[in-house]
């Protein structure tokens, strides 16, 4: 990857795809000679728009040409024909000095139709604004009014502007389809510089609130150790008073219609949508009862096969608030794999640019007509040609873009991979490094004494001097999994036409099949590096390791998932909707205490909307942190039972609470410590 990067810097220039190209080849405002001309007018805009999407690849199939300002002005040549007609075919410099020409072509001589039917002027301007170097027509309040300033024909009001050769007049409607998506960009625009203005006349109040929320996330993970199991029982409780009450509502409607004369139920009647017919029915009760006292012994019976489960499950959670606590420099880790993806997104992107700038000018010339929009004929199919010659339609080869090196395609797929593939390395370090970071809590015989000192360093230290080749193929087979994925949906845009039901079929399915593949393998790959964290093992058998192991308990794997997700969904909502309820009322002015400090907004929400994404992004990364922790001491729990048996030899290591609830306990020699049960004066094993 670097290699490949070192020659794209060396061959590449990204001012080629920066700045405007005119027809010619030539960079505006980069070239020699073009250095004051930094804008590129195209002749017939509307050519352009006609193209749709395809006009990324194929370019404009209209003459470009560099300027130093974009026109400010509306022009015609059909006007100017006709003041010269009337001024007896005498050139009118006032009005050629409006036209816009190719290099060295001279408006001011020569036949005026002669230079619009050979391309080398434009037939008409509008007025324009520069959007990133392109000139392209100005909105006003009324897009028709543009239509009435290029009036050119008073006996016919319809008539706006005309091109040359085999073009015909163009009319207003046509004219206000192709601009109605500018007017939209010019809209959006305004309403972006206004959100911008906003942003900086609150950027620190929006920082503090941001840093509010990291306040909140950690205040709020270090009481999950106290109200994780009052959450999960009351939410059963509510899910099972929920069921019943539903349940006795529907028998008591039942009940109360069964008395009532029956209703004869017609075809018309059944397939209608009118629901309050269907709520007069016994029928309907009688079945909402069925199904709610069915789903409700259901649950019932699950729960008390569960409920040791259940207990583990908040057990650990609460254990893995307390290792958090006792090694608080995780909830700041998430953010050095977060600076490494910046910087691997960056390298990439610019290796990227300089890759597809590497290749020479690429010319096309018009060679089939196959559209025509109220009466104008548009070149929509474009074939490659020598910038010397011309096509059999007349037209000269115009620039379309910088191509034409048979590896840049090659090299730009390698390069997406190489982006995939490091930025699923730099993920597997983090979780690696947290993995070793509370594995080594968990087989701390004394908690929290015996705990390394640099619990988080050490495991860092580890993963990148014992485990980069595990993590390096973890991240690879990731990797290859989502290219793959990535070139499906290359097929389905390229299918979405297609007609054959048989090949749409099967791509939606090895799409869902891909995406399975992909979320079983982050999962496994997360325990795998688990395993690698606490024994030092290869990938393939700590993977292999920790599957079976998690096979051995899949239940207690289910349900801890599920609560885990539950806890932490409900901490995300808590957290954001906290903060961003706060930032509402603050950035409104509602708050007496701080109406000082709220600044002027065009839109107060501008604030609030942006408090609220960061802080569910903050959450996020802490509780992605909290969900490392859990997985990382569930999976040492499971070993701890497989590997001990509570004897001086093999004592156990888990906390009290789970030795409790499994009724395990650590056989004494003489004088035992209360709080977990080790040998006063001596160190557990590890």
């Amino acid at each position: 990857m670097i290699t490949i990067s070192v020659v794209a810097y060396a061959r590449g220039n990204p001012e080629k795809l920066l700045y405007p190209t005119d027809d010619g080849g030539h960079i505006c405002g980069f070239d020699a000679g073009y250095t004051e001309k930094p804008n590129v007018v195209y002749f017939d805009i509307l050519a352009c728009a006609a193209m749709g999407a395809s006009v990324i690849t194929m370019g404009c199939p209209t003459p470009q040409v560099c300027v130093k300002e974009c026109p400010t002005y509306y022009y015609s040549y059909l006007y100017t024909k006709a003041l010269e007609t009337a001024n007896s075919n005498n050139p009118l410099s006032s009005e050629r000095n409006k036209m816009v020409c190719k290099d060295g072509i001279d408006p001011s001589s020569g036949d005026i139709d002669v230079l619009v039917d050979n391309e080398d002027c434009a037939a008409y301007l509008v007025e324009s604004t520069s959007v990133l170097g392109r000139c392209v027509p100005s909105i006003f309040e009324d897009i028709g009014s543009m239509g009435a300033n290029l009036l050119v024909n008073a006996t016919d009001p319809n008539s706006v502007l005309a091109t040359a050769g085999n073009k015909t007049t163009l009319t207003g409607t046509l004219l206000e389809e192709g601009t109605k998506y500018l007017a939209l960009f010019f809209e959006v625009k305004e309403y972006g510089e206004k959100v911008f203005k906003d942003v900086l006349a609150s950027w620190w109040l929006i920082l503090t609130c941001l840093a509010i929320g990291m306040v909140v996330c950690f205040i709020w993970i270090i009481i999950m150790r106290w109200i994780a199991g009052i959450m999960v029982w009351l939410s059963i409780i509510a899910f099972l008073g929920l069921w019943s009450f539903a349940c006795y509502y529907s028998y008591t409607k039942y009940y109360e219609l069964k008395n009532t004369p029956d209703t004869v139920i017609g075809l018309s009647q059944a397939f209608t949508l009118n629901f309050s017919y269907y709520l007069d029915l016994k029928e309907t009760w009688l079945a909402f009862g069925c199904t709610s006292a069915t789903l409700l012994l259901l649950f019932t019976l699950i729960l008390l096969f569960l409920i040791p489960r259940i207990r583990i499950a908040i057990e650990l959670i609460k254990a893995g608030s307390k290792a958090i606590g006792n090694m608080m420099f995780t909830l700041i880790w998430p953010i050095f794999p977060f600076i490494l993806q910046i910087v691997v997104v960056g390298y990439w992107a610019a290796s990227a640019i300089y890759i597809a700038s590497m290749g020479s000018a690429e010319f096309y010339s018009n060679s089939t007509t196959n559209k025509t929009t109220d009466g104008v004929t548009y070149y929509l199919e474009r074939a490659p040609c020598d910038s010397a010659d011309t096509s059999a339609l007349g037209q000269a080869c115009q620039f379309v873009k910088y191509g034409g090196d048979e590896y840049t395609i090659p090299l730009e797929i390698f390069m997406l991979f190489m982006f995939l593939w490091l930025m699923n390395f730099v993920i597997a370090l983090g979780q690696m490094t947290l993995a070793g970071a509370f594995a080594s809590y968990y087989w701390a015989f004394e908690k929290p004494k015996d705990v390394p000192a640099f619990p988080l360093l050490s495991a860092l230290y580890r993963s990148l001097r014992y485990h980069l080749g595990s993590l390096a193929f973890g991240s690879f087979i990731i990797a290859v999994v989502q290219l793959i994925r990535i070139f499906l949906e290359y097929l389905d845009q390229k299918l979405n036409g297609s007609e054959n039901p048989v090949a749409k079929i099967l791509l939606k399915c090895l799409k869902c099949c891909f995406w399975c593949l992909e979320k079983f393998l982050k999962f496994l790959n997360k325990n795998a590096y688990i395993m690698i964290a606490v024994y030092g093992r290869c990938f393939c058998f700590a993977a292999k390791d920790a599957f079976f192991l998690i096979m051995r308990n899949v239940v207690r794997t289910v349900v801890l998932d599920q609560v885990t997700d539950y806890l932490l969904f409900i901490g995300k909502l808590v957290v954001t909707g906290a903060v961003g309820t706060g930032a509402f009322f603050w950035f409104q002015g509602k708050v007496d205490f701080f109406k000082d400090y709220v600044p002027t907004l065009n839109y107060y929400l501008t604030p609030v909307i942006i408090v609220i994404l960061g802080t569910y992004l903050i959450s996020c990364c802490f509780f992605s942190v909290y969900s490392m922790a859990v997985d990382t001491l569930f999976l040492c729990f499971l070993e701890d039972l497989e590997m001990n048996d509570g004897s001086p030899e093999k004592p156990y290591y888990m906390s009290k609470g789970l030795k409790k609830i499994l009724g395990k306990s650590n056989k004494k020699l003489k004088e035992v410590d209360e709080t977990e049960g080790a040998p006063k004066g001596g160190k557990g094993k590890k």
